[in-house]
């Protein structure tokens, strides 16, 4: 069998968003009834020969038998990490590309099948698993939604979250002005009104989903600003590669929430995520209210979901807390299905990446791996 190489451009022409939203919810429901595997992210950074940098790595693992495929992606960067100067961690690979790569493995025979790149799919299984919670737990009457960020993330929630919802207004808002009236003039084409907010609250007041997609290390909006019955997502979180404390939301939002979704839990305990085991550990929030996506796919947990006209008390917090396997495996199998399918790809002979083991079988032993 063939190894096929996937490229950006491949995933983006053979996997529209909404089809990257449902591969999304197929592999959580294989996690949700134990068939899939999806262990916690793991990244760490070392030594570099110039002292202000690092280098950094970042490694997923991890299958879905729905889609027949086992995946490890694997990040490789150079970065500056955050300090008292610099608040976020800066990626300064010395070449201006991305050479991280998902590697491809399938279930049934174990052979590697498919090397495909990582950088645009990780933007969009992010805004995909975003936009799968959103559809299990958002107001159906959803019609006007506040969103913080205008850059790759940002973009890929806005084109996932409006596949599930319909709204007729989305106000977005950027530290940047350029950034933010860019932005809106672009993603309004589509007939949706966009509108670049002139501040933080007018992006949260009247809003229905208030989805933060930045790479901010603080808080982005005040969370005194909520209403009642407002649904909240974000995607930053703190990990143990990260000194700083990383959050989208203050502690009053973990405060507002009645109900607060997870992707992964063991990921928040293995990451060390400080933004929400502080506020447990401390009282302000119940371990019971805190649920995994992978129970609300399945219909283990019925989040309650009212409209504009019903009277609702405190919000909903969906923290998209950690990148999983899972979701490399489930749009990564998909991909190559429709690449493998079309022929377009390049294709690299498997024996380049297998070591012949036909005489040691001959003589009837089985090497470990």
């Amino acid at each position: 069998m063939p190894v096929v190489v996937i490229t950006d451009e491949d995933v983006r022409r053979l996997l529209p968003m909404r089809d990257c939203i449902e591969a999304m919810r197929v592999g959580f429901r294989d996690w949700a009834d134990g068939s899939a595997v999806s262990r916690p992210r793991m990244r760490y950074v070392a030594q570099h020969k110039d002292a202000e940098r690092k280098y950094f790595a970042n490694v997923h693992i991890g299958a879905v038998p729905s889609f027949g495929v086992a995946v490890v992606r694997a990040g490789s960067h150079i970065i500056k990490p955050p300090s008292k100067t610099v608040e976020r961690r800066l990626y300064e690979n010395p070449k201006p590309a991305n050479s991280g790569i998902v590697v491809l493995y399938s279930m049934e025979t174990a052979e590697l099948i498919g090397l495909m790149h990582e950088f645009h799919l990780s933007g969009m299984r992010v805004g995909a698993t975003s936009a799968l919670a959103i559809d299990k737990i958002a107001r159906p009457d959803a019609s006007v939604f506040g969103l913080f960020g205008t850059g790759k993330q940002a973009r890929a929630a806005f084109e996932a979250i409006a596949l599930v919802r319909t709204f007729r207004r989305v106000n977005v808002f950027s530290p940047s002005r350029e950034h933010r009236e860019a932005f809106a003039h672009e993603m309004g084409r589509g007939g949706t009104e966009v509108v670049a907010a002139a501040d933080p609250k007018a992006a949260v007041e009247g809003a229905d989903v208030i989805c933060c997609a930045t790479s901010s290390l603080k808080p982005v909006f005040d969370g005194n600003w909520l209403e009642d019955g407002q649904l909240v997502v974000t995607i930053a979180n703190s990990d143990v590669t990260n000194p700083i404390r990383r959050s989208e939301v203050d502690r009053r939002t973990y405060e507002r929430a009645h109900t607060i979704i997870v992707t992964d839990w063991e990921s928040v305990v293995d990451g060390n995520q400080l933004e929400i085991l502080e506020p447990i550990a401390e009282g302000l929030v119940s371990r019971d209210i805190i649920h995994e996506l992978k129970d609300v796919v399945a219909d283990r947990i019925a989040v309650k979901q009212t409209s504009r006209t019903d009277a609702a008390q405190g919000v909903i917090y969906y923290k998209n807390n950690a990148g999983v396997a899972l979701q490399f495996a489930a749009a990564g199998g998909l991909v190559y299905q429709r690449a493998l399918a079309e022929g377009k790809c390049k294709m690299l002979p498997s024996e380049l990446f297998e070591t012949d083991l036909s005489a040691q079988y001959a003589a009837g032993y089985r090497p470990s791996p």
